[in-house]
């Protein structure tokens, strides 16, 4: 029986300038020195000689066949070869607040944006007239997290250095409820996706889950020995992750207040944590330079991603899971592939 013809693979497009090719077993993993089976293909590549490199080291590729992966090779290097006519221009400039900013937050449609302010102000604005519609005011110190009830955007969060956190209504800019319990700064928090309930992480080393409608604390997560910096909920809402500068980051269930897993291994403070789309994947990135990828169910660390030269302050998935990027204090943003097989995952570095 004729053994089954390796694929070819298109691994990794970097800044729209070349593609990693590879035809080798995707179950035999992948980095960044495949020997034989990768080969980098760009504009200025001979497809013919590229094509000839791959069926040096792939005799399963037959005549018959390397017609059909010349055609594909030569799509790839045409897609390279297409311009970028995407144009980006400032659209407005807003003076927002009479200091600095901490954060800004779109809500799902895009229609309104919020900002916080050294001022201790929180501010709602237009997004196409650059209105501002609404000052939220009362807390006595720097407003630093903020966030929307989304996908509803109703309401709104905001956390606070004067430790309280405070719920408010988008439409009319009245105060719900104020959240008390923290002994020290809130520095993050987060809508779960029910919007039932609201997290805050606080630079007194806990998390809280407050309850939307009655104000009331649910939990207080106790675990952390250092701040907690950064929080998030899975898609479902049944889980919690929070980074802390303690160099780990806790898994939470959500229900129960209990802590589920301790992602270990950076060697620096936790910046940010993010949880992929299907709620399968955690991404975290660190200040040791590096951003890990985790398993959300078992809690391994899946992959190393590497490439920074200072402190990785922010990372995120895209929508699909596919891509996530990184941005870090060397002023670069960095845009990390995943590839997904079989449950296993690789990464590429910048080369």
């Amino acid at each position: 029986m004729r053994p089954p013809c390796r694929p070819l693979f298109c691994l990794h497009q970097y800044q729209n300038q070349a593609y990693a090719l590879r035809n080798k077993s995707p179950n035999d993993g992948f980095n960044c020195d495949c020997g034989g089976h990768c080969r980098c293909l760009c504009c200025r590549c001979d497809v013919n000689e590229v094509l000839s490199e791959i069926r040096r080291v792939e005799p399963l590729i037959t005549a018959s066949r390397a017609e059909q992966v010349k055609i594909l090779i030569q799509r790839l290097q045409d897609k390279l070869s297409k311009p970028d006519n995407r144009k980006f221009y400032l659209f407005k400039a807003l003076q927002a607040h009479i200091l600095p900013l901490t954060n800004v937050a779109f809500n799902k449609s895009g229609s309104s944006f919020i900002t916080g302010s050294y001022d201790r102000t929180c501010k709602i604005w237009d997004t196409a007239s650059g209105e501002e519609l609404q000052t939220l005011e009362g807390h006595r110190n720097v407003v630093y997290a903020i966030a929307f009830n989304n996908p509803y955007g109703d309401k709104i969060a905001t956390g606070s250095f004067d430790k309280t956190c405070r719920l408010w209504s988008t439409e009319t800019g009245k105060c719900f409820h104020t959240f008390r319990g923290h002994t020290a700064e809130i520095v993050c928090l987060a809508f779960n996706p029910q919007s039932t309930l609201v997290a805050t992480g606080s630079m007194d080393t806990t998390a809280k889950l407050w309850d939307v409608e009655s104000g009331e604390e649910v939990y207080t997560l106790v675990g952390h020995s250092a701040e907690i910096i950064s929080l998030s909920f899975n898609t479902i809402g049944n889980r919690l992750v929070t980074g802390s500068f303690d160099h780990t980051v806790s898994m939470w269930d959500v229900s129960s207040g209990r802590r589920v897993h301790t992602l270990i291994g950076h060697r620096g403070e936790i910046s940010s944590v993010n949880f992929n789309w299907d709620s399968s994947l955690i991404v975290t990135a660190s200040m040791d330079k590096t951003c890990k990828v985790w398993d959300a169910d078992g809690g391994q660390c899946l992959a190393t991603l590497i490439g920074h030269d200072d402190e990785v302050l922010d990372v995120c998935f895209n929508y699909t899971g596919q891509l996530i990027a990184t941005a870090s204090a060397d002023v670069m943003v960095i845009i990390f592939p995943l590839i997904i097989i079989a449950s296993k995952i690789t990464s590429l570095s910048l080369p």
